[in-house]
């Protein structure tokens, strides 16, 4: 049985009750199609320790590993699209640790088994980049980090371009929910229709994705 309790203070303190493995996947089946399109963004802004993130990127990657399980370089691009595509923020900074860290397991255990001494630290490098800016140390209500000095929050957006390049824009989490016309229209669409995109905070030079840990470290 999952454990969905971690301690009864926690529950007093933050509300936080886990929820299972089969709960989890009941749900997320009502939204299957959405769940297995690579390129598909979730975000969950009360992560926990990442029962839902880690089984979205689980069915992710096995259709990842369906359509190209015998390419590295086109697995490992489509593998950093899946992880790029997944946020979470969650107010116990334990829970990030944990979250970042089952993701990255779960990309670890399936890019090992597939590809053995070939897997590249550079490829690992880059999904632990994107995770340290995807998971985010938070608060959903307040719209801003914990900690001694809180910020607003700030979601990347990893868009591939030309096959190989990454290019990262940063927006606030604030304004992506306080723009007057996010009701109406979608974000981060990737289907090809006109959609709203805020102005980003701050947008970077293109990046190879397996060096983009290397260049790209703010």
């Amino acid at each position: 049985m999952d454990k969905q309790v971690v301690s009864r203070r926690r529950v007093l303190d933050h509300g936080e009750v886990l929820t299972g493995h089969r709960e989890v996947n009941a749900m997320l089946d009502l939204v299957k199609q959405e769940t297995e399109r690579i390129e598909s963004r979730f975000l969950e802004p009360a992560c926990g320790n990442g029962n839902f993130l880690t089984a979205i990127l689980e069915r992710k990657l096995r259709v990842v590993e369906n359509r190209y399980g015998r390419s590295q370089l086109e697995y490992e691009r489509s593998a950093i699209l899946a992880i790029s595509s997944i946020y979470g923020i969650d107010i116990l900074q334990d829970n990030v640790q944990q979250c970042r860290h089952r993701l990255f397991g779960v990309f670890e255990w399936n890019y090992s088994r597939l590809f053995k001494n070939k897997a590249k630290n550079k490829c690992r490098e880059a999904v632990r980049f994107i995770l340290e800016r995807n998971i985010i140390w938070g608060d959903a209500l307040t719209l801003k980090t914990v900690g001694e000095e809180p910020e607003h929050i700030v979601f990347s957006e990893w868009s591939p371009v030309n096959g190989s390049m990454l290019k990262r824009r940063d927006f606030t989490f604030r304004e992506l929910l306080t723009h007057e016309g996010m009701k109406e229209l979608p974000l981060f669409s990737d289907l090809g229709e006109d959609v709203f995109i805020p102005r980003p905070a701050k947008e970077y030079p293109l990046a190879h994705f397996l060096e983009i840990a290397n260049v790209q470290q703010q």
